[in-house]
């Protein structure tokens, strides 16, 4: 019992003492907070191949866009396999797959740039004898670059506008 009692004031002083830091959750006011209003407001621009409809599908899950954009948001993505560790018989023993994305938010009424960013994912893959199981690794893989590019992209909007960063000029 003596043990606790130390931790638990120190659990008090920790919790008084980031009370008046200063930080405040980036999606503080849920969707009518700042953060959730910016994304609401995000179109996304068509993005080609089976990368970009999952990359779009993703995006537009987190936006929960209501209609009225204010901003595009335009992404051009550059998927890469690269194979490497070679096995006695000089077949491919794994590839990593690395999904780039370079984005930018756009103001529609102004046109102008508001935030110019990039986002990078990777992830391994092992070569299997199979070409059915390397396909579907290569897929799922895929599935998950994209969804983590989408949590990356959205976050960096969320901070940026939480920052003040989002507004036409």
């Amino acid at each position: 019992m003596m043990v606790l009692r130390p931790l638990a004031g120190l659990g008090l002083v920790t919790a008084l003492l980031l009370g008046g830091c200063g930080l405040e959750p980036v999606y503080s006011g849920g969707t009518h907070g700042i953060a959730g209003t910016a994304l609401s407001s995000i179109e996304i621009a068509p993005i080609p191949n089976r990368a970009g409809y999952l990359m779009s599908a993703a995006l537009h899950d987190r936006f929960n866009a209501d209609g009225t954009a204010r901003y595009r948001l335009e992404v051009e993505l550059d998927d890469q396999i690269l194979g490497f560790g070679v096995r006695g018989d000089n077949s491919i023993a794994r590839e990593r797959r690395t999904l780039r994305a370079r984005y930018r938010l756009v103001g529609i009424t102004s046109g102008t740039v508001i935030l110019d960013a990039t986002a990078t994912s990777d992830i391994g893959i092992d070569r299997v004898s199979s070409d059915f199981a390397v396909v579907a690794a290569e897929n799922t893989a895929l599935e998950r670059l994209t969804t983590d590019l989408a949590d990356q992209i959205t976050i960096r909007i969320a901070r940026f506008a939480k920052t003040g960063g989002v507004g036409e000029k």
